[in-house]
């Protein structure tokens, strides 16, 4: 990593900004200020549920209770509503955790609930979140650290408490909170920089000074660096060291000596070197500060690109629920420009996320200037303009366009479009049909901390209806946030890797992704072939021309291989190597899929997962435009515009209007794509051209 003067990472600017963060951190907590929507209060709450607790359901629940009678659709839309420590309380069901105990107050009396923390030597007690949970029939109030908290009947609070507690007047004895330990020392050296994890038998993480304490996808506490002194209890430790998914993972256990350092010399080894065959990786979504526990400085950013060895890494700025848009100041002073921790193996940039809750989040890759808009349709503003006007923006500005976050149900390919458009504001990317027809977005985040399956299956729906898309990954990581799954997780989690021709830089990697020259993994490598040819290329045929078809895959979490083509899975096996003869009749392509259950490798929640951008089959001059999926497009663009009707938020009736303008002239493409025949007889009482599904 660089050695440049702290004045380089935090430009004056910058610097102002990650103050005004932390102000806003301290006087509102997790959330900011933010405007309370739904997925803002998830937030909150999801600093402590992780996966295994039901966090939706538990606020239905609620909201059914305070609203008899109403739909599941009327009370997604006060998601933002709920009293989100009932909801962590109810959520937890009596657990307790980590970074929560639980004062319990009920009818017979008090106690508390913890799992006990390691404190070294005289170290003060560390602040911790406490859970005041009332069973009572009657309002109670709990003195916390010289502040009076009312928990109402059978309510809940969280609060934070440090040195002392009162419950009914009479002290409450904190000791299950921590115990003490001898300290000692170990100092973490690999030669490079990783990704590191110290743990105690209890889980609880250790870092070295001034290291944020972030805990990943699997709970698993870690941090970045090399060469770097932790202070431990003397009590068994495990130390585990990775480099992203380009690499193994090794583990040692060992018991510290009390008042001594002791050197941990460990290394990850290679799984596969891809930038040693001109393929890079890289991270399309990623925030350095968007709400959370710790506002993040560029720092950050760089320890985590070098520890994961993360080729290339796009910190977008984007609003959250206000007019707010984080960390546009770092655009401001480094748009089209590499950052400062940048070298010939890793590329940074700052970009931006086009954000509207009702048709979709853009990002943007590789801007060399600042847009006019990052939003629309928040705080009660309009839907407008569509997305498509910020998407030629800001391809105007050099960068490469792709939805983030698409899609957030399971799905298949032959559901039809209101299965996926029916969920209210949901962030989803429901206007990509039309600007994919339109060729006015490059990309489609398969790889995602959301539906992988899902989105899967609508870009296969895209691709086989004649779009030309490339397959991207981003994980919307936030190194603002210290606990919360994926999003807390390390950047690079999931990886679209483009095949560069030369040295790394923007213009190249850009260039790779328009080509479609990629493929996205949690993990696993994946590499296609057609005829020798790779992702990105068409092939022109004959009608009854064979071609043969070759996947090969790398990763222990791998435990399936297809090769797909627009007619479904054309052939299905083992890791490794799978291959495949077509014999071609009509135009398709042809994409290869590696998947795998739960895995370390893999931390997004449905388990391991790589899906190529496509080879095109063209026969006889014709390419690829499958009638069915066609016809998919053209119905989910029918059902947006209902969408568009019931949820949709105007200024006045133009804006509507060119919503559905723009609709009108994808459905122009698509019906262009249909087969046409001309009808025999007039007598039928049809047009001369209609369509003809073959």
């Amino acid at each position: 990593m660089c050695d440049d003067p702290l004045h380089v990472l935090l430009p004056e600017p910058v610097a102002r900004a990650l103050a005004d963060y932390r102000d806003l951190r301290d006087h509102h907590g997790v959330c900011w200020g933010e405007t309370p929507l739904g997925y803002v209060v998830q937030a909150r709450a999801t600093v402590f549920l992780d996966e295994r607790y039901d966090y939706r359901e538990v606020c239905f629940r609620q909201l059914a209770q305070r609203h008899p009678g109403a739909s599941r659709e009327e009370l997604k839309g006060r998601l933002g509503e709920v009293d989100v420590d009932r909801v962590v309380r109810d959520a937890l069901g009596g657990d307790v955790l980590g970074n929560l105990a639980a004062l319990r107050l009920t009818p017979e009396g008090v106690s508390l609930e913890a799992d006990t923390r390691i404190v070294l030597g005289e170290e003060p007690f560390p602040p911790t979140a406490l859970l005041l949970d009332s069973s009572r029939d009657e309002p109670v109030t709990v003195v916390v650290d010289g502040t009076a908290h009312e928990v109402p009947p059978r309510g809940a609070k969280v609060v934070e408490v440090e040195r002392e507690a009162l419950a009914g007047g009479a002290p409450v004895d904190l000791s299950p909170l921590a115990r003490r330990a001898p300290a000692a020392a170990l100092r973490l050296r690999a030669g490079f920089s990783c990704r590191w994890s110290v743990t105690s038998g209890n889980g609880q993480g250790w870092y070295p000074p001034g290291a944020p304490h972030k805990v990943d996808a699997h709970l698993r506490p870690y941090f970045h660096g090399d060469d770097l002194v932790v202070a431990v209890p003397a009590e068994p430790v495990t130390v585990v060291v990775t480099r992203g998914m380009e690499y193994t993972e090794v583990d040692l256990a060992l018991t510290p000596v009390a008042g001594e350092e002791t050197l941990v010399e460990l290394a990850p080894e290679r799984l596969y070197d891809a930038a040693a065959h001109g393929w890079y990786g890289g991270d399309m979504h990623v925030h350095m500060n968007w709400m959370g526990e710790e506002p993040a400085p560029p720092a950050l950013a760089a320890a985590a690109q070098h520890g994961e060895d993360l080729h290339v890494l796009n910190l977008v700025a984007g609003n959250v629920a206000s007019e707010r848009v984080y960390d546009v100041e770092a655009l401001t002073h480094w748009a089209g420009a590499d950052l400062p921790w940048s070298d010939g193996r890793h590329l940074a940039r700052i970009g931006v996320e086009y954000r509207n809750d009702l048709v979709g989040h853009v990002t943007a890759f590789g801007v060399r200037g600042l847009p006019g808009r990052y939003h629309s349709g928040f705080s009660g503003t309009a839907d407008w303009p569509p997305n498509a006007t910020a998407c030629e923006e800001l391809r105007a500005l050099g960068g490469v366009t792709g939805y983030g976050h698409p899609f957030h149900r399971t799905f298949s390919e032959t559901d039809p479009p209101d299965v996926v458009l029916d969920h209210g504001r949901d962030c989803s990317a429901r206007e990509i049909v039309a600007d994919a027809a339109l060729g006015l977005i490059d990309t489609l985040d398969v790889l995602n901390h959301s539906s992988i399956a899902g989105t899967a299956a609508v870009y296969r729906r895209l691709i086989g209806a004649g779009n030309r898309l490339a397959v991207t990954a981003g994980t919307d990581v936030v190194l603002s946030f210290l606990r919360r799954g994926t999003a807390s997780g390390p950047p690079g989690w999931a990886r679209v890797y483009a095949h560069v021709g030369g040295p790394l830089t923007a213009e190249s990697y850009v260039e790779a992704i328009l080509l479609g020259r990629t493929f996205a993994t949690t993990g696993p490598w994946l590499e296609l072939t057609v005829n020798g040819h790779e992702p990105g290329d068409t092939l022109d045929l004959a009608p009854d021309d064979r071609v043969e078809i070759s996947v090969r895959s790398i990763g222990p979490e791998v435990e399936t291989l297809e090769i797909r083509t627009g007619d479904g899975v054309l052939a299905q096996g083992p890791p490794g190597r799978l291959t495949a003869s077509l014999v071609v009749g009509e135009p398709t392509y042809v994409v290869a899929v590696a998947a795998g259950g739960p895995h370390p490798r893999a931390h997004h929640h449905a388990g391991a997962y790589a899906h190529t951008s496509p080879v095109y089959l063209d026969v006889a001059g014709g390419h690829v435009a499958r009638p069915a999926d066609v016809r998919w497009c053209l119905d989910w663009l029918d059902r947006l515009e209902a969408v568009l009707r019931e949820s949709g938020r105007f200024d006045c009736e133009e804006q509507h209007a060119g919503h559905l303008a723009l609709y009108a002239r994808a459905r122009q493409v698509y019906r262009a794509r249909l087969p046409r025949s001309r009808l025999v007889g007039p007598e039928t009482g049809m047009p001369d051209w209609v369509e003809r599904e073959q």
